[in-house]
């Protein structure tokens, strides 16, 4: 299975917290693969510390990059206007992650399930330590 990575468990695996980075090694020893977007990458840019710089690099260098296509981009929007008459307001980059996620048939790997509310985005049960 192909995961997608959500912001906070790039973080969380940069700086080896929550036991995220060994969380991606058994997946990947078990013959999973990851992915990335541009959200998540300008996400983790914008708050990376100049000695974070390589292993960000080196991180993102081995995901798979998602692009975003005109039908993912339009689902993102008809997310969250569908979203919205239900009462519950999605960022824009939330939406954008779970339209990729759907498009192209991947599994989410986010610590922020209440942000992902679509009941047909498959999401990866991930621990709570």
């Amino acid at each position: 299975m192909t995961i997608l990575l959500d912001t906070c468990v790039i973080i969380d695996a940069l700086l080896r917290r929550r036991g995220r980075w060994e969380l991606l090694r058994n997946l990947q020893g078990e013959g999973h693969s990851f992915a990335c977007c541009a959200i998540t990458i300008a996400e983790v840019y914008s708050g990376m510390r100049p000695e974070e710089a390589r292993a960000t690099s080196e991180l993102f260098d081995n995901l798979w990059y998602v692009v975003t296509s005109r039908a993912a981009a339009r689902n993102a929007g008809v997310l969250r206007a569908k979203w919205r008459q239900h009462g519950k307001t999605l960022s824009l980059s939330d939406a954008m992650i779970a339209a990729l996620a759907l498009a192209e048939n991947l599994t989410l790997a986010t610590d922020n399930v209440k942000d992902f509310p679509m009941p047909d985005l498959k999401l990866l049960d991930l621990p709570t330590t």
